[in-house]
């Protein structure tokens, strides 16, 4: 302690004390605007939770903390740049230039808390498209990322012209050495613009193995939950060389069935085609609008076939197979009424009767009863 004193009195003979008031009265004035500000921040909050609109309690969320950091840290470097040129008999311009970043550093820390509260709302609302609003998010916290990059090396000297010429060429050469880490962030944005899916749609794609719930689109993969319940992580630029199918976006879903009854109940056909056909459009869960078709189609090798053709109202899964499964059993119902059944492979073999005795005769037995007979 006593060498740190000598060498404090040594480095600095003719210092004056004051500087300790000084920095005694910004401290104890930013403890006061701390005090102040977190006294009219909670009443603002107040205020604004009671509000019908969210927009202004997002936005005092935003700058609260942001502010609280700025009010210590302005007196700060006050602070420090009296104590650095009473001890060092220095020139502290510099100090200038970084309150400059310090306050533009804090508004863009604000600005990308703005954002992120903005986005986290629009996403909890069903009637926006949370792919979209992830896609802006992602942008404009990029725009601003690179505008308060740009920001600081121009306050701090720095020629952005030189900069950005160097920029051109070491591009280039990044391009080159991160092509896959371009092509997937270039991918995620076609799919953010394009919107071939969005998050909480079921996808699959014929080209490759890939089947289930999109649960996150990234700027660099988009993460799929497949049916298994396993996490599925594909890259984005995949989806720019692949076929992917929607069925999350499907208006109906599709009931194709063929029926078999028995050949013996032929006559019975037009009178069942015409009932089933009837029940189709009078089903409450059927899709009027879209083709339905009840024909009889086929001569096949054991029954006479009719098929039906219609979509549901639904696309949900489980309740598509709730209407399948009713108008099956109606179908069933109807062939019953009219006293015909269902058809299932049978082969009849019809002998002659000669041809019945004489393939039940051995060969031998044969030649003797020949003989005799002569």
């Amino acid at each position: 302690m006593d060498k740190f004193l000598a060498w404090w009195h040594s480095s600095s003979p003719d210092l004056n004390w004051n500087w300790l008031e000084h920095i005694g009265l910004l401290l104890g004035a930013a403890a006061v605007a701390w005090v102040v500000w977190h006294v009219v921040i909670g009443k603002l909050l107040a205020i604004a939770q009671k509000t019908k609109t969210e927009w202004d309690t997002i936005l005092i969320h935003a700058v609260s903390s942001p502010m609280s950091v700025l009010i210590w840290l302005w007196p700060s470097t006050y602070a420090i740049d009296s104590l650095v040129e009473a001890v060092t008999k220095v020139t502290t311009d510099w100090f200038v230039v970084s309150r400059r970043v310090l306050v533009f550093a804090v508004v863009l820390w604000a600005m990308l808390r703005l954002v992120n509260g903005i986005e986290a709302y629009l996403m909890k609302s069903d009637k926006r498209d949370q792919t979209t609003v992830a896609a802006m998010g992602h942008i404009m916290r990029l725009m601003l990322a690179v505008i308060g990059v740009l920001t600081a090396l121009q306050e701090f000297g720095i020629s952005l012209t030189g900069l950005l010429t160097f920029g051109g060429v070491g591009g280039l050469i990044v391009g080159l050495a991160a092509k896959d880490l371009l092509s997937n962030f270039f991918g995620g944005l076609m799919i953010y613009f394009d919107r071939p899916f969005k998050v909480g749609d079921w996808i699959s794609s014929p080209d490759r193995n890939i089947e289930g719930t999109v649960e996150r689109i990234g700027m660099r993969m988009t993460m799929i939950r497949t049916f298994e319940s396993r996490p599925l992580y594909v890259p984005n630029s995949v989806f720019s060389s692949i076929v992917v199918q929607n069925p999350s976006r499907m208006r109906n879903r599709r009931i194709n069935e063929t029926i078999g009854i028995r050949y013996k109940d032929a006559d019975k056909m037009a009178g069942i085609v015409a009932d089933v056909k009837t029940m189709l459009e009078q089903h409450p869960d059927i899709e009027h609008s879209a083709t339905l078709m009840v024909n009889f189609d086929a001569f096949a090798g054991s029954s006479l076939n009719f098929f039906i053709y219609t979509f549901t109202k639904t696309v949900n899964w489980a309740r598509y197979h709730e209407v399948k499964q009713d108008v099956m059993l109606q179908i069933v119902d109807i062939v019953h009424a009219h006293g015909a059944d269902f058809a299932f492979p049978t082969r009849t073999i019809a002998f002659e009767r000669d041809d019945a005795v004489e393939a039940a005769i051995p060969v031998n037995a044969e030649a003797e009863f020949s003989q005799n007979k002569n």
